[in-house]
């Protein structure tokens, strides 16, 4: 039995947690706490990380991590993504600057970015349709990197499957081309 390691992460209310809620297939483990931060507007924040885990047909099990998202916190950010095999960023559309948002974890993992298959899964695009998944893309281009940037809702366990599948292909075909 083999064991891959899969990290999410992006802002605060991006849905880190919701996703690897909708996906493992155990009770997930959280560190949230409440929220002192008035500029959130949630209850509750992740402070260290998220765990949940599912298990493939072929007995190989995936530990699904997530990052908290604030980035007084970004320390967390490095010992969580050591030794993924890959990377889940997740942007709230709904947020004042989701572009910003998005350099500020391409920065923060641009040394694994190199490495790791990564995709970025943007929510609450259909109620704010503003920045468009293009210009995400045009956003990565200027980082010279090639990403996949996919509309997602993290309540949906099929959208998320999407995104694991999408890395997964990422995984595959740089193993074809090494």
């Amino acid at each position: 039995m083999n064991e891959y390691k899969l990290v999410f992460t992006g802002t605060t209310g991006a849905g880190k947690t919701t996703a690897i809620n909708a996906i493992s297939e155990t009770a997930t483990i959280v560190t949230d706490v409440a929220n002192t931060d008035p500029t959130l507007a949630k209850a509750s924040t992740t402070v260290g990380l998220d765990f949940g885990q599912i298990n493939l047909a072929n007995g190989d099990r995936v530990r699904l991590f997530g990052t908290p998202g604030q980035t007084r916190f970004d320390f967390m950010w490095k010992i969580l993504v050591k030794d993924a095999f890959g990377l889940i960023i997740l942007i709230d559309n709904s947020r004042p600057a989701p572009l910003e948002d998005l350099e500020t974890y391409l920065n923060g993992f641009s040394q694994e970015l190199q490495t790791i298959p990564c995709v970025i899964g943007v929510g609450r695009t259909e109620t704010h349709p503003s920045p468009t998944l293009d210009d995400f893309s045009i956003k990565l281009e200027h980082q010279n990197l090639m990403l996949p940037v996919i509309p997602v809702d993290v309540r949906r366990a099929e959208d998320v499957t999407m995104l694991i599948d999408i890395l997964m292909a990422q995984a595959e075909a740089d193993l074809i081309t090494a």
